[in-house]
């Protein structure tokens, strides 16, 4: 590298720059640069040439290269910059670039400077070592150079001199190609024309942008080169020079692209590229025109698939001569050959350059060529003995190599050959694909058999010939028969595709299994949507065309020689089959019919236009499942969004909309068929095609018969319903013989004969299609023959004693007599004696030829049938008759196999009778399918319009007898002799079915019921042992225990047994009591919930905000509330008392639900021991106590033990008690003194301490602890009662908010509520409440001595109208011992209802106004002294008032909230039961669960009432209207002592802080139900504001932006910019916002997540688009839409605490979201 280009680089730097922002003359400005460019860019491709200077071992390293590309980086990015300065720099650029003088001055090497000579050295081995010479060179390296294609940078190259054999440069090519000669026989083939040798292997490079092109291919395309390269396209002269430079490098690109390692980058960047130039069609058509690109794409392509050809295996193994490409080779296997394929897909579709190459005669003869390199590829052979030790995965490439190299261009030229000017291109393409199908026939050595066993699925010349055939009579009416080839041509060309329909049959019955699951991969690849129209189409298409062509009986016996099921077609009962196992021969026979319905059925390419084949394939696709927008899934050709296929699609398919299965799974938006569509259209014909699953034919015939039940046309169990065809189109009319030959008659015949008698391996399947067949040919009939004639020719024709003619309508009359068979001499049919007469061997086939009389006697005998013999004996007359006219020697028969059928020596010949028709065989059916004698009558007898108008609606849906029925009518009405015949048959009483007495679909119904019946027997023997067993077990357990026991003691146990819980652990199946030593467990899932804490008092919800105004403060909820409520009750009392005067847990609280199944807790420790050694963990973690239950798979982590209590108990404390209320509120006191000791070591206490800490451990430390004091029991104390409390609360808003639906409990069974007490309470009987500060004191006895706290130097108690009534309540029944009777604990509610009621009476007060006040305090003091008086709301308010006004609390500001509303008394009864109702709800839930009996279900006005009247607050229910609510009242003491006591509590509180006492006083705010925050309807409004939105944290938008649904706050997914200790900012914000429960909306990819504590989930989106569907990731960009439903069901399962269990797919999220 010269030390003058570097400086002058420098300097032109610095001049440019300043130049750009100063303005100059523009002359002057160019001049500069146009002096220093060339240096610049010759110091460029120095550079590059210097880099490449390790030609050593094969491939210079990455590294290097790299290294090389960055030392360059700047040179590269200032041409960029150059680029971008505008037009006039980019033409002076362009003018350096492709000017050869400054070329041939700079570079050449000439000249005394030393290192310009060196590097243009370097160029030159650089050249060659490529495989690439200068044109003064050409002659020595001439065909050496050929092989080095592969070879990449071998120096020997320079040599030159081993120009014969090319061995020194194709090391490596020994390695990639076994059969080195067949390649290199090829490969010579092809380079001798010296055009290809231009093309592949010389470059000469005139000027700077042909070097730079040069090393930027040599460098793999570097990103910034190729970037530079397309700058300059805007610029026209450097367009046309780059793209004729580009094309000149093509066969370079090809090699480098070959050897790269980086194929795919690489790749991509050629296409980039090259979709500029080659997209553009004039700059294509002038490429064309003067740079041969066609020749070079075709010949660069055919060079690319010569190094990885291998001789073809099919056929004739050891001599064949045809090569195929090696889909093992990475070429194919990573689909390095795209980029080629693609330009030429490309190119291709310009109608110019398309023209150009259909009319090159050379160029379609080499593509050709290149297409039967792919003929015949992957060829798979059966194995036979074991199964293959490595299932080779090269299908899907074969699959794609066809695809892409062989189908796509051959649809880009279909599409130019539309109209009929074009007949020309079409004969072309025709003519050398059959020059190269002959050939190919040719190099495999095939004569007139298939190879056995062997199958390949890929015939792209096949395939060729047939589209362009199917074009040009579609489009071009070309006369097809001008452009077929001869009968035996056409008998080859069927072959093939012929064996590809028959190895489908054999995968599907497994005949291929010992080759893995991939040969089944490949037959459904083959079927495929995106590959049907490009293979199995074609096949069948062509198989069609030559059917019509050839004779029909050689096609049809091919048909059953093929599928192997030719011995089977015997009217003998039993045969040996010499190539096909018994138990395949049902489903061959099923595939060989199947495919005959299939050939002759359809007509996609016979007439349909394209409107009616969309609409046929859509049609087939909803009718296996309903589809989605997306996805109707028609053939590849047809697109989604096209005009037509919204038309047909409405046409067709009714919208659903997306709807919710019970188990919260979601479905998108679903096109389902309409009903006339299963009415008229469905198919089964065309859904038999285009099924890749067999189940899915399974699953349209279910969706068929329950259309069929639904709409009440056929109850039972329908068959495939016929369709009409449309018409043939004039070309294939000879389809039509096929139906219409002896072959088939005889098939038809020997079926129908066999399945009436039973024969083995029929079914149902092919009965059904042998009746599709006769009716196909009913429907299909030649030219009507008069019945007349037919009449009196009679019997004379029939020569050769099947049938008389050809014609099925006449056939199906045509009675046999006897017929000869073949047996196994141990067949029952040799028992008969033959008639002495028909001693003739069945064989000979020229009977006629005999003496007359003989030929009389033996009229009514058929003879043995021989498919195969008919087929060989066509094929040798067309082969006679084709090469008699050439004056040639007849063929060999290659294969001897098919001899005679009676070379197996122990057959021997019977003679049996038939005397059937195929009428009466079809009547005889109809008897056999009914189960009934005579069950056929002919319908026209009663009606005869019948024959008019034969298209009844009851027969077009039905089962076989419909079918049968439908059938004998068409036959009637094609002939009136059939019409008689069938009415004699039907006259002639039927003896009956001969084997077998009952239908086989009875046979079904009867067996069905006998094993019913057997099976109920047997379950009721095994329960009875059971029980036994049960009892014996229990009764040895009782008598370990107590030996001494007496006989009155066993009494009483079985008794006991009764009524004691009894648990079946689902884990060992045992079914016992839960017992101290053995306590059982309830599988519950613990989970921290702050569900609650989101309610807010407004029924309003929260609108997510989608402007910077709407803004979201969480001042409102539940949670904040509670929270400032208990900050300030700390602040002015004690702290022990505060922490019981409110509930926890609104935030943070534990949620406990059970799936309802018990386990033995020991079991269940070794369930987990188990799963923890068990290493292949699904989503949860062991170690943290997570399973599933063994029974349910419900999502769990611990147990909770079930407390051994018998139900009697239960029962005997329901009675209501009549001791006096004084007496029950001394009792409770009582029970509250005595200590709760300690309980004993026992099993169970273990457990219900193992699951407290578990309960604990659930939420985060910050929830549980509340006291100034940490570690203070009064924490534990709270915490626990609060748990009761947060699963009650939870349990109300399941339940909607109120109880006025009453019922068990919500989940019934699933409650675990009743056990739960008992671990709370068993552990809150441990802390003891000092008998001072008992609350229940205070509300049970005025107190004597009120002056003892003020003297006090602590804070004082919280007074008794600030606490919380519903957690007092928890605190009362969880500190009494356990069981509690039922009177203890209504007298408990009685007590604290009077508090309740006091408190909403002072809430009231401090509501209304100062006069409303007075009034009422006068007349609550003139209603006094009545008798009633404790139970009037209004003295007991004026006594309130009147106490509560000797302290400051009515003096701060007055209040004028409900001034209005509570003037009236109505008002104010409402007031205070909305005030109550709350505490009731959750007490009637709290009786419910502890002891049992059910919720009435109520009107919502009635609910006080209700419930107060079932928690016995009412003595007796009265009704709503004179009912107020202060007659629930029951004061244990007189009530007004009580009042006062507690006002004067306030009074003083009031004297301290006047400013507080009405703050803290409880005024219950109507809490809604939790919600989530509404959405907007369309989610552009969420994008656009949030996409970019910056995040308050960091400041940044982040790139994953997500917002909480709950709260809706602004967070990083993923970000590292939010972390805080390891945690990243949505894992965070779930533990914050809901305790370890996260639901986030991801604003770029439409979908939410949910965070579940350490785990997490794709939950699926709320946002669909018009047609219901997702865009997940927002990659199709359509706009979408809320779905409300999806919204409902994602909050119903937040609020119900159901994520865990309805999603399952749950991953690790590693704290990394």
């Amino acid at each position: 590298m010269g030390f003058g280009s570097t400086s002058c680089h420098c300097a032109l730097r610095h001049r440019i720059k300043s130049n750009s922002n100063v303005p100059c003359v523009p002359k002057d400005l160019l001049m500069m640069s146009e002096l220093v460019l060339p240096q610049f860019i010759f110091s460029l491709i120095q550079h590059l040439r210097e880099g490449y200077n390790e030609p050593a071992l094969d491939l210079p390293s990455e590294k290097d290269l790299h290294k090389i590309l960055q030392v360059l980086e700047p040179h590269v990015s200032f041409l960029e910059d150059l680029t971008k300065m505008g037009g006039a720099m980019r033409s002076v650029l362009t003018q350096v670039l492709t000017s050869q003088q400054f070329y041939k001055d700079l570079s050449s090497g000439v000249g005394e400077n030393a290192c310009a000579k060196k590097s243009h050295e370097k160029y030159l081995i650089a050249l060659k070592g490529s495989g690439l010479a200068f044109p003064e060179d050409k002659l020595a390296c001439g065909m050496q150079e050929q092989g080095a294609g592969t070879s990449t940078l071998a120096v020997q190259g320079l040599a030159g001199a081993t120009a014969t054999s090319g061995q020194g440069d194709s090391s490596d090519e020994e390695d990639q190609d076994g059969s080195q000669g067949v390649g290199k026989r090829k490969r010579v083939k092809l380079s001798s024309t010296t055009k290809d040798q231009s093309i592949m292997d010389v470059l000469k490079h005139k000027c700077f942008l042909e070097e730079l092109l040069f090393w930027t291919i040599k460098y793999e395309f570097p990103q910034k080169m190729v970037t530079f390269l397309l700058n300059m396209l805007p610029d026209q002269d450097y367009k046309i020079a780059f793209t004729k430079t580009f094309v000149q490098h093509y066969a370079f690109i090809m090699k480098t692209l070959k050897k790269s390692h980086e194929s795919d980058t690489m790749s991509n960047r050629i296409v980039h590229i090259s979709v500029q130039l080659f997209s553009n069609e004039e700059l294509a058509r002038q490429v064309t025109e003067e740079c041969q690109l066609l020749d070079i794409m075709v010949t660069v392509l055919l060079y690319m698939m010569e190094s990885c050809l291998i001789k073809s295996e099919l056929q004739d193994e050891e001599n064949s001569l045809h090569v195929v490409v090696n889909c093992g080779e990475a070429l194919l296997k990573n689909n390095t050959y795209w980029p080629l394929v693609s330009d030429f897909i490309n190119i291709l579709s310009h109608q110019s350059v398309a023209k150009k190459f259909l009319e090159d005669h050379g160029l379609l003869v080499t593509w050709m060529n290149f297409v039967s390199f792919f003929q015949g590829m992957n060829l798979n052979k059966r194995e036979l003995n074991e199964h293959v030790e490595f299932e080779s995965q090269t299908y899907y490439a074969a699959f794609a190599a066809e695809l892409e190299a062989c189908a796509q261009p051959m649809w880009g030229l279909l599409s130019h050959c539309k109209v009929r000017e074009t007949q020309e291109y079409t004969r072309n393409v025709v003519r050398y694909c059959l020059e190269a199908l002959q050939d190919w026939f040719d190099a495999i050595n095939f004569v007139d058999e298939p190879a056995p066993n062997q199958v390949t699925f890929h015939l792209p010349l096949h395939r060729y010939f047939a589209m362009f055939l199917s074009k040009a009579v579609k489009c071009q009416e070309l006369d097809l028969d001008t452009i077929l080839p001869d009968q035996e041509m056409l008998m080859k060309l069927m072959i093939h595709p012929l064996q590809i329909q028959a190895s489908l049959s054999e995968i599907h019955s497994n005949m291929w299994v010992r080759n893995g699951l991939q040969i089944k991969g490949q037959a459904m690849t083959y079927v495929q949507s995106h590959f049907c129209n490009s293979m199995i189409d074609p096949d069948i298409y062509l198989l069609q065309v030559c059917a019509s062509r050839l004779d029909p009986d050689y096609f049809i016996s091919s048909v059953f020689e093929r599928f192997k099921v030719v011995d089977l077609l015997t009217m003998a009962s039993q045969h040996q089959n010499t190539v096909l196992d018994s138990e395949h021969e049902r489903s061959m026979l099923e595939g060989a019919l199947t495919f005959l319905v299939l050939l002759l059925s359809l007509r996609l390419h016979l007439g349909m236009t394209d409107d009616e084949i969309l609409r046929a394939e859509m049609v087939a696709q909803l009718c296996m499942n309903d589809r989605t927008h997306k996805n109707p899934n028609p053939k590849s050709g047809i697109i989604p969004g096209s005009l037509s296929f919204e038309s047909v699609l409405s046409a067709v398919a009714d919208f659903k909309a997306p709807v919710f299965e019970p188990g919260g799974s979601m479905q998108q938006g679903m096109y389902t068929p309409k009903a006339e569509v299963w009415d008229k259209e469905f198919d089964p014909v065309m859904v038999i095609l285009r099924t890749v699953y067999r189940r899915d034919v399974q699953s349209a015939m279910d969706r068929y018969t329950a259309f069929l039940k639904q709409s009440g046309k056929f109850p039972g169990n329908p068959w495939p319903p016929y369709k009409k065809r449309t018409p043939l189109h004039p070309s294939y009319k000879g389809l039509i013989k096929l139906l219409h030959c002896k072959t088939l008659h005889i098939v038809l015949f020997t079926l129908l004969y066999k399945i009436l008698m039973d024969h083995q391996n029929l079914s149902e399947h092919v009965l059904c299609m042998v009746l599709y067949l006769i009716e196909l040919g009913l429907e299909n009939s030649p030219e009507q023959e008069s019945d007349e004639e037919e009449s009196a020719s009679g019997q004379e024709r029939c020569h050769d004693s099947w049938f008389p003619g050809s014609n099925l309508v006449s056939n199906m009359r045509h009675f046999i007599n006897y017929v000869r068979v073949r047996v196994p001499e141990t067949a029952p049919e040799v028992k008969r004696e033959p008639p002495a007469s028909t001693s003739s061997d069945g064989l000979a086939s020229s009977q006629s030829s005999r003496r007359k009389s003989l030929q009389r006697e033996n009229s009514g005998t058929a003879q043995v049938f021989s498919l195969v013999a008919e087929r060989r004996k066509k094929f040798q007359e067309i082969i006679n008759r084709n090469t008699s006219e050439a004056n040639q020697v007849v063929r060999p028969k290659t294969s001897m196999k098919w001899s005679a059928p009676g070379a197996t020596p122990q057959l021997t010949t019977a003679i049996l009778e038939v005397k059937e028709s195929i009428l009466s065989l079809l009547i005889k059916l109809h008897h056999k399918l009914s189960g009934k004698q005579n069950s056929y009558y002919p319908p026209w007898l009663d009606d005869v319009d019948v024959l008019i108008h034969p298209e009844i609606p009851r027969y077009s849906h039905g089962d076989g007898m419909t079918a049968v029925e439908r059938i004998l009518l068409k036959a009637a009405v094609q002939s009136r002799l059939n019409k008689r015949i069938i009415e004699e048959i039907c006259r002639k009483v039927t003896p009956p079915v001969p084997p077998k007495k009952i239908s086989s679909a009875e046979k079904k119904t009867l067996d069905k019921e006998e094993r019913r019946q057997k099976a109920r027997e047997r379950q009721q023997k095994l329960l009875a042992e059971f029980a036994s067993r049960q009892k014996s077990f229990m009764e040895t357990a009782m008598d370990v225990e107590s030996p001494d026991a007496d006989i009155a003691m066993e009494v009483a146990t079985s008794e006991q047994h009764v009524s004691e819980a009894i648990y079946d652990c689902v884990i060992c199946g045992q079914s016992g009591p839960s017992t101290e030593d053995r306590p059982t467990g309830l599988v519950v899932l613990l989970q921290a919930s702050s569900v609650l804490g989101q309610c807010r008092n407004s029924t309003e919800p929260k609108k997510l905000p989608t402007t910077e105004e709407e803004q979201i403060y969480p001042w409102d909820t539940c949670a904040a509330l509670h929270d400032v409520r208990l900050t300030t009750l700390q602040r002015y009392f004690k702290d022990s008392s505060c922490l019981q005067a409110v509930s926890i847990g609104w935030e943070g609280g534990v949620y406990v639900q059970t799936c309802g199944h018990t386990l033995h807790i020991d079991c269940h420790k070794s369930y987990m021991e188990s799963l923890r050694n068990d290493q292949v963990l699904q989503g949860f973690s062991v170690d943290k106590g997570e399973f599933t239950c063994p029974l349910c798979r419900q999502f769990a982590n611990s147990v909770l033990p079930c407390y051994p209590g018998n139900d009697v108990e239960r029962s005997l404390w329901q009675s209501h008690s009549n001791k006096r209320m004084q007496d029950l509120v001394q009792e409770v006191e009582d029970l509250q003194e005595q200590l709760g000791t300690f309980p004993s070591e026992t099993n169970l206490s273990k457990e219900m301490e193992s699951v407290m800490k578990d309960i604990k451990s659930t939420t985060q430390k910050k929830y549980t602890d509340y006291s100034k004091s940490p570690g203070s029991p009064d924490n534990d104390f709270l915490f626990m009662y609060s748990v009761a409390r947060t699963n009650l609360e939870l349990e109300l808003v399941h339940r909607g908010g109120n109880l006025c639906s009453g019922g068990a409990s919500t989940a019934g069974k699933r409650s675990c509520l009743n056990q739960l007490f008992h671990v709370l309470a068993m552990h809150m009987r441990l802390y003891s409440i000092d008998s001072a500060y008992n609350p229940w004191r205070k509300l049970t006895q005025p107190m004597q001595d009120k002056n003892s706290e003020l003297v006090s130097e602590e804070l004082p108690e919280v007074p008794v109208l600030y606490r919380d009534v519903s957690s007092l309540l928890l605190i009362q029944i969880l500190t009494m011992p356990q069981p509690l009777h039922k009177e203890h604990f209504t007298c408990i509610i009685k007590v604290l209802f009077t508090l309740l009621y006091t408190q909403a009476l002072a809430a009231l007060s401090v509501k209304c106004s100062a006069e409303d006040r007075m009034a009422w305090k006068e007349s609550g003091a003139i209603k006094k002294n009545t008798s009633s008086g404790e139970k009037s709301w209004e003295v007991l308010l004026g006594h309130v008032i009147s106490e509560l006004s000797k302290g400051k609390i009515y003096e701060e500001g007055e209040t004028e909230e409900l001034t209005v509303v509570l003037v009236n008394p109505d008002s104010v009864e409402c007031y205070l039961q909305q005030f109550c109702l709350p505490f009731l709800r959750i007490t009637s839930l709290l009786q419910h669960h502890l002891f049992g009996g059910d919720l009435p279900s109520c009107q919502e006005d009635e609910e006080f009432a209700v419930l107060a009247s079932c928690l016995g607050l009412l003595p007796s229910f009265q009704s709503a209207h004179q009912f107020t609510s202060a007659s629930c009242l029951d004061w244990p003491v007189p009530a007004f002592d009580m009042i006062s006591q507690w006002c004067s509590e306030l009074a003083s509180f009031a004297d301290r802080n006047p400013d507080q006492v009405k703050a803290l006083l409880i005024q219950e705010p109507k809490w809604d139900l939790p919600r989530l925050l509404q959405l907007p309807e369309n989610y552009n409004t969420i994008f656009q504001y949030y996409h970019r939105k910056t995040c308050t944290v960091c400041t940044k938008v982040p790139k994953d932006p997500a917002v909480c649904l709950v709260c809706g706050t602004f967070v990083c997914l993923k970000g590292l910019c939010c972390k805080q200790q390891s945690y990243c900012e949505c894992v965070l914000h779930s533990q914050n916002c809901g305790a370890g429960t996260g639901i986030f909306l991801l604003i770029n990819a439409s979908v939410i997540i949910i965070i579940r504590g350490h785990r997490f989930c794709l939950w699926g989106s709320v946002y669909l688009d018009a047609h219901g569907e997702e865009d997940r990731d927002l990659r199709r960009g359509k706009p979408l839409y809320i779905c409300k439903e999806r919204y409902k069901v994602l909050e119903q399962q937040w609020v119900s605490h159901t994520f865990d269990h309805i999603n399952k797919r749950w991953g690790p999220h590693y704290n990394g979201l």
